[in-house]
């Protein structure tokens, strides 16, 4: 039996009366793992059920299950925390839209930074109400990074855009499904305006399987346990998330700090892009102040005032208290100040779709306030990036169109206990590596290397970890590379006496051998079969001074190839390595 005690009191939410329970641990325990377990289910069907390597390779979706009111209550174990807020927006500007007339059956779909709470046009959000009788008690909302969703360049996510509608197609929240029946009309439109309809098809296909398993899910959670306990659940889980996060912030020290950071560029013009941050801590408040920002830019690394409070969150809670789950009552907190019109809050049409490598840069400056108050904490600067290429043609055997896109991890910061890690996505993306294998099973493409970045990775008492280099050449055709850079003109910087890491590099490598190096964010390169890009992507910064390594460690930096012995010279010459 589950245990549980009864308040002689009703909850009104939405015209319904409903009784509301005080859960025991043990009971919430269980429901709280059962809703993640749903979660994080619904994830790998996504994945499993995806046509699109960026999503069943790459993983570059997320699943979340929000309560009536719109607010988060779980997100999936595996799932982005750039998506953290997007999936809440949407739920939100749907509730206020349609109000009294959500029904069983019923998706909504949308995309839209600005009318639809999304972050970029390629991240298509469904939420999909869930319904106890005639009550609706919760939304399950899942996010893909569609490869292609049309706009101005293959892939939608070049850059030098200057509005959003040469991004793709805006979507703002409709109905995809109404009681249960595609709306085909709206689809079709969907299609007509992405590259490569079939594999769109497919993946929004997998995201609505993935929305129904959820809704089916959760009815057999309120079945087993009672509905009532699991919606006295939602308060329970974000109440007690809230309350720990206070807490934790509750240990910093009350006072004010002040932190900021640069952008490489917009893409369009080389002025300085800042980010400046003014962290105000009193008592349980923590006021994040991005005021002194610099004004939103022509390029499309402009963010929405969603993408900085999952930025924001994320940062938080990776300082504070790693382990704690992501939900509405971690976003309660804390609060944000954006001036809009800046970069950080961005007015429509600004152009929005590189938004991933700015909200990188929001971190870093968080990390940057609040990394000297934890020295056991803080971490050298990571890559920075989400250092990103497309490539986009016709297969000569198929003819067939296609677009192939990733994002590439690079180095890891290093911390008060070890060295960084090498090649690895950060921060506030989590995606995966795509396998050589994948690539050149699916595309015209030849992958001739795929390695760690020698010298990279700051030096210090403990070092910054490596970044990527990957060489890529079309087979057999004529294709386009775009690609975009962060943290390649701006080295990420060490901590504590930590040296910087090294910065990113895009190369053309041409048949008479020569090495031509291109701008950290392109657009539209043709490269032929004779030709070949490569990337490299950012290392990361060293913590504290580079004297104090250990000469065991130097001598394993020199063992395993991943530095040279000119860069231990100059780094680490009044060290012993013997």
């Amino acid at each position: 039996m589950h245990r549980l005690r009864r308040r002689r009191a009703k909850h009104y939410h939405r015209g319904t009366a409903m009784s509301v329970f005080m859960l025991d641990p043990i009971t919430l325990e269980i429901l709280w793992n059962g809703l993640r377990s749903i979660s994080d289910e619904c994830f790998l069907t996504l994945q499993r059920s995806a046509f699109s390597t960026n999503i069943k390779e790459r993983h570059d979706h997320s699943v979340a299950i929000l309560d009536a009111r719109g607010r988060l209550i779980v997100q999936a174990e595996n799932a982005l925390p750039i998506h953290l807020a997007s999936m809440s927006g949407l739920v939100e500007i749907l509730l206020a839209r349609y109000a009294g007339d959500i029904a069983p059956g019923d998706i909504f779909v949308g995309n839209d930074p600005h009318v639809a709470g999304g972050t970029h046009l390629p991240d298509i959000n469904l939420a999909a109400p869930v319904f106890d009788g005639d009550r609706l008690i919760a939304f399950i909302c899942n996010i893909a990074h569609h490869a292609d969703v049309g706009g101005a360049a293959r892939g939608s996510m070049s850059p030098g855009l200057t509005e959003i509608y040469q991004e793709g197609l805006r979507i703002p929240v409709i109905r995809l499904y109404i009681k249960g029946k595609l709306v085909g009309d709206i689809l079709d439109l969907l299609l007509l305006n992405m590259r490569l309809p079939a594999e769109r098809r497919g993946d929004l296909n997998a995201q609505i399987a993935s929305s129904r398993l959820g809704i089916e899910r959760i009815g057999h959670l309120g079945n087993r346990f009672g509905m009532a306990r699991v919606l006295a659940s939602y308060d329970e889980i974000i109440d007690r998330s809230r309350s720990r996060m206070l807490a934790a912030i509750a240990v910093l020290p009350d006072g004010e700090w002040t932190y900021s950071d640069r952008m490489d560029d917009d893409g369009v013009s080389g002025d300085e892009v800042l980010i400046a941050l003014r962290l105000v801590k009193d008592g349980k408040k923590a006021l994040f102040d991005f005021t002194g920002s610099s004004p939103q830019v022509a390029g499309n690394i402009n963010l929405t005032l969603n993408a900085v409070r999952s930025s924001v969150c994320y940062a938080l809670k990776a300082l504070l208290d790693p382990g704690m789950p992501n939900n509405e009552g971690v976003v309660q907190a804390f609060e944000i100040v954006a001036p809009e019109g800046t970069v950080v809050n961005c007015r429509a049409p600004a152009a929005v779709a590189l938004r991933a490598n700015t909200c990188q840069r929001v971190i870093d400056v968080v990390l940057g306030a609040i990394g000297p108050l934890l020295p056991e904490h803080a971490v050298g600067a990571a890559n920075g990036a989400n250092t990103s290429m497309v490539f986009a043609g016709e297969d000569p055997e198929t003819g067939k169109p296609y677009v192939y896109l990733e994002t590439l991890g690079g180095g890891m910061g290093a911390r008060s206990d070890r060295d960084g890690k090498d090649g690895v996505q950060v921060h506030i993306t989590n995606t995966s590596n795509l396998p050589v294998e994948a690539i050149e099973m699916e595309y015209p493409l030849r992958v001739e290397e795929y390695s760690l970045v020698e010298n990279s990775g700051g030096a210090g008492r403990w070092r910054g970890g490596l970044g990527l280099r990957r060489v890529v050449r079309p087979v057999g055709h004529n294709c386009e590379f775009s690609g975009v850079g962060e943290r390649f003109r701006y080295a990420p910087p060490g901590i504590f006496g930590g040296e910087p890491g090294r910065p990113g590099v895009f190369e053309l490598h041409t048949a008479n051998g020569t090495v031509e190096k291109l701008p950290g964010k392109l657009t539209g390169l043709t490269l032929r079969p004779t030709d070949a890009v490569a990337v490299e992507t950012p290392g990361a910064g060293g913590y504290g001074p580079a004297t104090d390594r250990d000469g065991l460690c130097i001598r394993d930096d020199v063992d395993s190839g991943k530095f040279a012995p000119s860069f231990v010279a100059r780094f680490y010459q009044s060290t012993r390595a013997d």
